[in-house]
């Protein structure tokens, strides 16, 4: 069923998965998802949200913390990927149901130096030169960081994440950047801290847990295994913290956790650094699958846990690259994990342009389910959709646990690859789903799913998704109700937002 009267308004679609006649022919103009694309034009301080549709929640209350790239072009010159682009944090602070906008960009010692000159004087991870050729890049070696995936609040910081190089502590009200911080001395200097933290409401060793990781790579990886008390008067103390070291280069960019492990899914990929330093390529550029490899899958126990001292295994995984996984739960001796898996390492290659790629040649994320047998040492995959999809997450009351549904960005087509422009909600176990769209002229980011404080039941709640309007050449706030998808609100923000990675919300 699809119900609307204009382009201008939203879809609500409610479809089976199983349903293939239903499936649309490619609907959206490459023009309206690119021109996301540009750089953040200002700086606001509480600015007041006008509502466009729907109404105010009126008994909401807490911050919706977002990050992503918000400088793509300086003196005239485009990042060659956006994940190079400078991270730019936005506060949206919701007080009795009326929301504030602040947003500042993260000054990195990298920003500042650039933004100085308005020109890139370092290369970037995804394919950025500097201006100059293979001479000017060939042994440049320095990364910015740019601070630009993830935002979350540790104790009484609020920490703008990049996973190559340390944490930028943000002022949490005015999101004003303090600088690098070592986390009380728990890293060393830059040292590398993920984008990735889970938050665990369901430890013994505390009412909430921060659980992340850090990867120190070579021809042996050694991860960093460290959780933080973030609840009380301690909050911000690590309280648990291990290493452990496994064979061979280790791209981890993700990891799940349950009640006892920490899972962590080793793509099977090479890594050629020749090209980056001869200054021919970025260093995600060198990567590239290797067929004749296998997937590994490491699984190290947590230190909260049962299984706390004991050495981590090593089992094969299935093919694919996956860059997220959604949540894992433990069942008997297996660990049941879900993630988004792709048939190979998705990269913008040195002569295309990230504007203007060809859907078609680039693979899409398929939800899959791991069985991971830890006493047999197997795995067995399941796909739980066909449709293209990332950016997926649980109730974070349920994660490590068993979670029925999940939430996830998706295409608005059911086969094939495209822009991600629908919020589709699955029931893990049967598989029904029903989809609310965005398209033809909308596009989605990940969805932030915000539990009802009144309500046990799993799918009582909030989704928060901050969505670009191709219509309009702008970026809006929707807000769905996370059981039916329901469309309870919809805010034209006064800044235009380029498509974005993760965040987080803060009561």
């Amino acid at each position: 069923m699809i119900f609307g009267e204009d382009r201008q308004s939203y879809y609500f679609v409610v479809t089976n998965l199983q349903d293939k006649k239903i499936d649309k022919p490619k609907s959206f103009n490459k023009e309206d998802w690119s021109s996301a694309y540009q750089n953040v034009e200002k700086e606001l301080t509480n600015e007041p949200l006008k509502i466009s549709k729907g109404n105010n929640i009126n008994n909401l209350n807490g911050t919706l913390l977002r990050n992503g790239p918000g400088i793509l072009e300086r003196g005239g010159q485009w990042v060659h990927h956006p994940f190079d682009g400078d991270g730019m944090i936005t506060s949206i602070k919701f007080e009795n149901g009326q929301p504030f906008l602040t947003n500042r960009f993260v000054k990195t010692k990298g920003y500042l130096e650039e933004e100085k000159i308005n020109k890139f004087i370092y290369r970037g991870v995804f394919g950025t030169q500097k201006n100059g050729g293979i001479l000017n890049n060939a042994l440049d070696l320095k990364f910015k960081n740019i601070a630009n995936t993830h935002v979350v609040k540790l104790g009484d910081e609020i920490l703008a994440l990049w996973e190559a190089a340390g944490p930028h502590a943000i002022d949490p009200d005015s999101l004003d950047t303090i600088g690098l911080t070592t986390l009380k001395g728990v890293l060393k200097p830059n040292e590398a801290f993920s984008a990735h933290p889970k938050k665990d409401l369901n430890s013994k060793a505390s009412s909430e847990l921060l659980v992340t990781f850090g990867v120190q790579t070579g021809p042996k990886s050694t991860i960093r295994l460290m959780e933080f008390n973030n609840t009380g008067l301690n909050s911000g103390e690590l309280i648990f913290d291990r290493k452990d070291t496994f064979n061979g280069f280790a791209f981890l960019h993700d990891f799940a956790i349950t009640t006892n492990w920490a899972i962590f899914l080793q793509n099977a990929i090479d890594f050629n650094p020749l090209p980056f330093v001869m200054g021919q390529r970025g260093a995600a550029q060198c990567l590239k699958s290797n067929p004749n490899k296998k997937a590994k899958f490491f699984i190290i126990p947590r230190e909260s846990g049962l299984f706390r001292g004991q050495p981590p295994l090593t089992i094969d995984a299935p093919e694919g690259f996956v860059f997220h996984h959604v949540n894992a739960f433990e069942k008997d001796s297996k660990i049941v994990l879900d993630s988004i898996f792709y048939d190979d390492f998705p990269s913008v290659g040195p002569d295309e342009n990230f504007r203007d790629i060809d859907f078609d040649k680039y693979p899409e994320g398929k939800l899959k389910r791991s069985f991971i047998d830890l006493k047999k040492k197997t795995c067995e995959l399941e796909t739980l959709s066909e449709q293209c999809c990332e950016f997926a997450v649980v109730n974070p009351k349920n994660l490590g646990l068993t979670a029925t549904f999940s939430w996830m960005a998706s295409t608005s087509q059911k086969l094939g690859n495209a822009p991600l422009q629908a919020i589709k909600k699955i029931n893990l176990t049967s598989k029904e789903e029903i989809s609310w769209s965005a398209g033809p002229s909308g596009f989605v980011s990940e969805p932030i799913m915000v539990p009802s404080e009144n309500s046990s039941k799993e799918d009582e709640g909030f989704l928060f998704i901050l969505l670009w309007n191709g219509e309009r050449r702008g970026s809006d706030l929707v807000i769905l109700d996370a059981n039916d998808l329901k469309e309870l609100a919809v805010y034209e923000l006064p800044i235009s937002i380029p498509h974005g990675l993760h965040g987080s919300w803060v009561n």
